[in-house]
């Protein structure tokens, strides 16, 4: 009775401490080597493996050793008899003396291998009707023969260790998938961005005084985004809104666009169609991003309700329509135009200066120049804004002055207005 409790024991201690090995180490090789060592002392089995069934090449190659010839294959090939009688045979031992045909062809068909590295049991690791591995063990230290209490146990750390080999398979799979649908969605997301710079080139070619105007806004608009601190997906939507804010002009007479002077009124509310055109050829697309239609749409609106085509107010102008807002009067400001020469630098910090809070937002004011007076100063190494307004155009030494100044009087009025709500 004292050496069943015993037995019962050690087997209970066993696979507590497999079971505990196979949960708590993330390194898979780790883990089967740990579990082989539990395995063999377990028993006080002298040498022993683990191998692993590759389903593709149809072997069964070794991850795991203990105590076998140095000369050991690194797999063992196996014919669909051989894996149909590995799912069915169970527990085998090698030179088997009982009437079962597949114990008898595996034991045969390996016979070399398996006597080469004194190997007397071979046990099948199988998860849910499919072969996972195949343990093999030599003899016990002691010379006995092995129990049914030892076949019950290999048993029990058979499924444990089998589970955990499954367990990798399902994991590796599950990488292997999500890198797969990572690598469709940049696929997928790289032709929707192509689709949209295309969308842009076709809107600028319209207009052959503003060229290149789409893509200058959506990149503007982009490099506010981020210094107001939004996320790389929203950042990214907001670089579509710039690039699409004008493709209601895909509907404007080419002539009224390409007017070398200014136009009449009847033009002007010809062309004042544009925002609400683009609405409506952007409302039905589904975007990726959430409001690019409604940016295009208000991207005229003023902070002082004088904008079109609503006349909105303040907050009701959707702050991603506030930001293409100033990224599109930024470009059109320090960009030449038929019937106008850019404005220079300084002159168009001190129009943000007089119409922050009436045509443009003051926190995106702020961000824009922000980020522009980081480059100057060359706290930051990119110089993604100086690019596009073009070598020479900025003087650093009367720029970056203004810029701080106005940055400074921006932020103060913005937390005096913050004080005021709270």
């Amino acid at each position: 009775m004292a050496d069943k409790l015993d037995r019962l024991v050690h087997t209970f201690a066993a696979l507590a401490d497999l079971g505990q090995e196979i949960a708590d180490t993330s390194d898979f090789h780790e883990m089967v080597r740990t579990s082989l060592h539990l395995l063999l002392g377990s028993l006080a089995v002298r040498r022993g493996a683990i191998t692993e069934f590759d389903s593709e090449a149809r072997v069964l190659r070794f991850i795991a050793t203990r105590g076998l010839d140095e000369k050991e294959p690194d797999y063992i090939a196996l014919d669909s008899q051989a894996i149909s009688d590995l799912i069915s045979v169970g527990l085998c031992a090698v030179k088997c003396d009982d009437d079962n045909a597949a114990s008898r062809r595996l034991a045969e068909q390996h016979l070399a291998v398996l006597e080469a590295n004194r190997i007397e049991i071979l046990l099948p690791l199988v998860v849910r009707g499919k072969l996972v591995g195949l343990i093999l063990l030599g003899e016990k230290a002691s010379g006995e023969a092995y129990t049914p209490e030892d076949r019950d146990l290999l048993w029990a750390m058979g499924r444990h260790i089998g589970v955990g080999i499954q367990e990798r398979r399902l994991v590796e799979e599950l990488e292997r998938r999500a890198a797969e649908n990572r690598k469709l969605y940049e696929d997928m997301r790289g032709i929707y961005q192509d689709t949209v710079k295309a969308f842009a080139a076709a809107i600028d070619c319209k207009d052959k005084y503003t060229q290149g105007h789409s893509e200058r806004v959506g990149k503007y608009s982009e490099i506010i985004a981020r210094e107001m601190g939004w996320s790389d997906d929203a950042v990214e939507g907001i670089a579509v809104a710039g690039y699409l804010h004008d493709i209601g002009k895909l509907v404007v007479e080419r002539d009224i666009l390409n007017a070398p002077y200014h136009i009449d009124a009847k033009q002007s509310s010809e062309l004042n169609r544009h925002p609400a055109a683009g609405y409506e050829i952007l409302a039905p697309i589904h975007h990726p991003y959430a409001d690019i239609s409604l940016m295009a749409r208000y991207h005229h609106e003023r902070m002082d309700g004088a904008g079109y085509p609503e006349g909105l107010i303040g907050d009701q102008i959707p702050v991603g329509a506030r930001i293409v807002a100033l990224a599109d009067s930024f470009d059109a400001m320090t960009t030449d135009r038929p019937y106008k020469k850019r404005r220079s630098l300084e002159d168009v910090v001190i129009d943000f200066r007089r119409n922050s809070g009436k045509q443009f937002a003051p926190e995106v004011v702020a961000s824009l120049c922000r980020a522009l007076l980081k480059e100057v100063t060359g706290e930051t190494g990119e110089r993604r804004i100086l690019r596009m307004l073009g070598k020479g155009y900025v003087d650093p030494d009367r720029i970056a002055p203004l810029l701080a100044e106005l940055i400074a009087e921006l932020d103060s009025a913005l937390f005096a207005k913050a004080a005021g709500n709270a």
